[in-house]
């Protein structure tokens, strides 16, 4: 085992409920919410927000979560205990304009008492199902209960609930001009460590292209002067891996006889200082999404 003092090293079952946690939720996130609502056999409504929480397949659709046991004492959710009554959910999805809201349902209320009304939410009724969904949420899956896997019977076991969908409610505002999903009118919220949330909008929003239909060059093909560079960044390196091909030779001379390089090779400075400028001209092109431009401009060094 790497014994470097800058990393640590733990056994999960040396650690307490709360500090493993802790771990847990810092690390895997951003994580989505299922906003979810159930009902028991009295006709009772429950809502509550559930971040161990994913889709699982599409054919059939399928979205999965867990009410876990609570670490404290051991003791179920209502959620939990209306799903073994009434096996059906509706989970609606969170954005940011219902997050207060949401934290707000996830307070522990008496059995029995209404997070609808509590929360300030709007009942809807379901097509399909018996819980009702939430008006306020731009996506509404409601669901039939296939299974409930429970890992264990201990204080902080999850309660995988495998939710088959038979009902999708969308609102067509947090639509594009293709009819797919926007991630900027939907504006989703994401549930991190501790009271922290991240909003999946605006700036925060990226894209990173797939890989090819055909495997890319890989990283472990690039120079060694590339791979250990000093300004290239990990999120560079794997843009050039991603590069179907390699520059010929003629386009990399032909590179080379540009001002920008020309005026770098014309400097009067060290060999590790023109590497630099090469990197840091070539990352320049990697940030502007010229990646190939990039490559060429790399693979003049040591022509």
């Amino acid at each position: 085992m790497n014994d470097s003092p800058d990393i640590l090293h733990l056994d999960p079952t040396e650690l307490s409920i709360k500090h493993i946690s802790g771990i847990l939720t810092g690390a895997v996130g951003p994580r989505p919410i299922a906003f979810a609502s159930t009902i028991d056999s009295d006709g009772n409504p429950n809502l509550s927000p559930f971040s161990f929480f994913n889709a699982f397949g599409t054919n059939p659709p399928l979205l999965v979560f867990s009410p876990s046991r609570r670490g404290r004492d051991n003791t179920t959710k209502h959620t939990y205990q209306n799903i073994r009554e009434i096996p059906e959910v509706v989970i609606n999805v969170v954005n940011y304009g219902m997050v207060q809201q949401t934290s707000l349902a996830s307070s522990e209320y008496a059995k029995g008492t209404n997070e609808f009304m509590k929360a300030g939410f709007t009942m809807e009724k379901s097509d399909l199902v018996r819980p009702w969904r939430v008006k306020e949420s731009p996506v509404q899956f409601e669901c039939t209960v296939l299974q409930v896997i429970e890992t264990g019977d201990q204080a902080g076991a999850g309660n995988l609930v495998i939710c088959r969908i038979v009902r999708i409610h969308m609102y067509k505002n947090i639509l594009d001009g293709n009819n797919r999903i926007d991630p900027h009118k939907i504006d989703l919220v994401g549930r991190l460590g501790a009271n922290f949330y991240c909003r999946a909008s605006g700036d925060a929003v990226f894209e990173v292209k797939k890989p090819l239909d055909e495997p890319g060059i890989g990283v472990d093909s690039l120079p060694e002067q590339v791979r250990l560079s000093r300004i290239l960044t990990g999120n560079d390196l794997g843009k050039l891996g991603n590069l179907k091909s390699f520059p010929t030779l003629e386009e990399i001379e032909r590179m080379n006889t540009s001002d920008e390089i020309k005026a770098i090779y014309s400097e009067n400075i060290a060999k590790e200082a023109q590497l630099d400028a090469i990197h840091r001209l070539a990352k320049e092109k990697t940030d502007s999404d010229e990646i190939y431009e990039a490559l060429l401009i790399l693979m003049t060094y040591n022509l």
